[in-house]
């Protein structure tokens, strides 16, 4: 499923960003793990994965079939109001994109966890 070595500039460019949204509690290395790291707050906890992405400006459906394995395994975890799964698109120049992944398609966020408007 890996398409290469962890993400290590995207992860350094996506935790002081999680931090704004809760306490982060960072998964251990390995081939097994599902998501890079957990934000965790009162109101919910996000289990994340973040990747490189060539084309950051892709559509959600461009998204999807691109990172189908990563989604694929993110569904392993449950998801409901308080659980959110994401994945986190950083670019060559340290653009990030986020998505939550839904039963069927992905929804963009916004910096804060909440859905782009418009």
């Amino acid at each position: 499923m890996s398409r290469g070595p962890k993400p290590c500039r995207a992860l350094k460019a996506a935790i002081p960003i999680a931090k704004h949204r809760g306490m982060i509690q960072m998964a251990g290395n390995g081939p097994e793990n599902l998501y890079d790291f957990a934000i965790v707050s009162t109101v919910q906890v996000a289990f994340i994965r973040v990747k490189y992405a060539a084309r950051i400006l892709a559509s959600p459906a461009e998204i999807s079939a691109e990172f189908r394995e990563v989604i694929l395994a993110l569904h392993a975890i449950p998801s409901d109001t308080t659980i959110s799964r994401e994945l986190w698109l950083c670019s060559k120049h340290g653009t990030l994109r986020f998505f939550r992944i839904l039963a069927d398609h992905l929804i963009e966020l916004g910096i804060n966890g909440q859905p782009r408007t418009g």
